[in-house]
């Protein structure tokens, strides 16, 4: 069996079963290879591969698959890599509610200008929040919440016990005090976040945004931030990078990171966890993990 790869760091390949070739993207490409992962967001380098190299399996190491969908041949398998980006991703959107709840901007602006300014603070127990895409990741993030004390609120696209879907969005949106987005970018998700949808939000509720950014239309959400409605966390914006002169950089209420929610230190270690099972699925035979179907 063969992988062709980008030259991650070894221990990403350090479980393989034994027999495993890997040959590096900056060496000359094999005629087939098994296993390609993909360099995220170099379109270009994987259009050239998927036209020169006979593939059977693209597996990201990614958790969106937006970015390559359109790219893949039709007969290969596409899988992401969920599960890989759980627990920092996770720890992200906890971060930015508490920070968003304890008003931590206004402390650190506070700090950096010698101001001592103490004030009641509202509790992250006993909160409500909304988990706009309930995958691997939304499920870690319940779990995390739930230790604060917080009633969690899923949205997925099917309905199953204690799982809401879109179709109940209208009658949930006024009543949590959160909505963390989730959602992988599909024609379906993108804008799903509208201004009907912040409109019907509760005022001051929190907006994170862990997913991808066009699924909030920006335009709204500028509007909403403005009108000091609701406040928000993103870790993905549309455009991204948001470029220095974005509206959005000074908008009253926001916090925002560079996409950096699944970038970890644990990131080598977890791949490597998950591609070793992957491979061994495909050696033995068995059905692959994630894969990927109607866009998910």
């Amino acid at each position: 069996m063969r992988i062709l790869a980008p030259r991650f760091r070894e221990e990403v390949f350090a479980l393989l079963p034994g027999g495993v070739e890997v040959r590096y993207l900056d060496e000359p490409w094999p005629e087939r290879a098994d296993f390609f992962l993909p360099p995220f967001g170099q379109e270009e380098v994987v259009r050239q591969v998927l036209a020169q190299v006979e593939v059977r399996v693209v597996q990201t190491l990614s958790a969106g698959v937006d970015w390559i969908l359109p790219l893949v041949p039709q007969g290969v398998v596409l899988c992401d890599g969920s599960g890989i980006h759980d627990a920092p991703v996770a720890e992200w959107v906890v971060m930015s509610l508490l920070a968003l709840l304890k008003d931590l901007p206004a402390f650190l602006q506070a700090q950096g200008e010698g101001r001592w300014a103490p004030r009641v603070l509202p509790d992250l127990e006993g909160k409500r929040v909304l988990l706009l895409g309930y995958g691997s990741i939304g499920r870690a993030v319940e779990e995390r919440l739930r230790a604060f004390g917080v009633e969690v609120l899923p949205v997925a696209r099917r309905a199953r016990p204690g799982v809401y879907t879109p179709q109940d969005l209208p009658y949930l949106l006024p009543q949590v005090d959160a909505v963390v987005v989730l959602l992988p970018l599909t024609p379906e998700t993108r804008g799903m976040v509208d201004r009907d949808f912040l409109a019907r939000m509760k005022p001051g509720a929190l907006l994170v945004n862990a997913g991808r950014g066009p699924v909030v239309e920006a335009e709204a959400l500028l509007e909403a931030l403005r009108g000091r409605r609701i406040r928000a966390a993103l870790d993905v914006t549309d455009p991204e990078p948001l470029p220095q002169d974005h509206p959005l950089w000074q908008a009253p209420g926001v916090l925002i990171t560079p996409h950096v929610a699944g970038l970890s230190q644990g990131f080598h270690r977890r791949a490597a966890r998950f591609l070793a099972e992957q491979v061994g699925r495909y050696l033995r035979g068995e059905p692959l993990l994630n894969v990927v179907r109607e866009g998910y």
